[in-house]
């Protein structure tokens, strides 16, 4: 089975994104393709816990036809508690027919930063697992495997959150500073109704969408705290993931 994507001219000009998405979607990729990047083998794999979820990235759009069964398989899994599901709406796919409701150019550059560390491509649907391994394409059975394969995030430091603060304990850094990510994304499923485009006329079901993506600051090996902003929106979830260079390995997570 094969889904279509936008060909996608994408460049970084200081620290704002510029997308183009052409008219053709003569680029096609097999459903369920599966990029390893550094994704542990099942045996040594730590076991996900609610204490410890595994991470499961989901990288689409409103206007893609092919990701509204990428999108039910992770409502799917959103429920189990040792699964943190994070639904992040690019924006490429803005200039074919209907703007992304959650679309953010944040996203979209943290997709090209997999891209660009080896992960998968620049494609919808995508998920990234821990932020080392990708599954293109709606494939829950792939899916299901490569979680099974690469288990919860490890070798990072434990999270301590208070109701104001989050520290991230001293561990060993093992190379270049992490980055702390507090990410804040909506529980609810959510019934979004999209009135043009390849999906005009459907009303999508869209859980966990990630509604905010904040860098609280680096960590390097040693205690440190970091202040929580106030939320923009009331009833958002929360959750701080401690993440390797650019597009690197997720090590740490807890929802808070």
């Amino acid at each position: 089975m094969l889904f279509q994507r936008p060909i996608v001219t994408l460049a970084l000009i200081g620290t704002a994104l510029v997308g183009v998405a052409a008219l053709t979607t003569s680029g096609a990729v097999a459903s369920g393709a599966v990029s390893p990047g550094a994704v542990s083998s099942g045996a040594g794999a730590a076991q996900p816990s609610a204490a410890n979820p595994v991470v499961i990235e989901l990288f689409h759009s409103q206007g893609c036809s092919s990701c509204p069964p990428a999108e039910a398989d992770l409502n799917a899994i959103a429920n189990r508690p040792n699964v943190l599901a994070l639904s992040f709406s690019v924006t490429y796919w803005d200039r074919l027919g209907w703007k992304d409701t959650f679309g953010s150019e944040a996203f979209t550059a943290r997709q090209i930063d997999y891209a660009r560390a080896g992960k998968g491509e620049v494609a919808t649907p995508e998920f990234i697992v821990n932020g080392g391994a990708s599954v293109v394409g709606a494939d829950r059975r792939t899916l299901e495997a490569t979680i099974a394969r690469v288990g919860a995030p490890s070798g990072g430091p434990a999270i301590s959150p208070t109701p104001a603060s989050v520290r991230i304990e001293a561990a060993p850094a093992n190379g270049a500073p992490a980055t702390v990510w507090l990410v804040r994304y909506d529980p609810r499923t959510l019934a979004v109704p999209v009135h043009a485009g390849e999906n005009g006329g459907r009303v999508l079901a869209q859980r966990n969408v990630v509604r905010e993506l904040v860098d609280l600051g680096r960590w390097t090996g040693s205690a440190t705290s970091f202040a929580l902003p106030r939320a923009h929106e009331a009833g958002l979830a929360s959750a701080v993931l401690v993440q390797r260079g650019t597009g690197g390995p997720i090590v740490s997570v807890r929802k808070l």
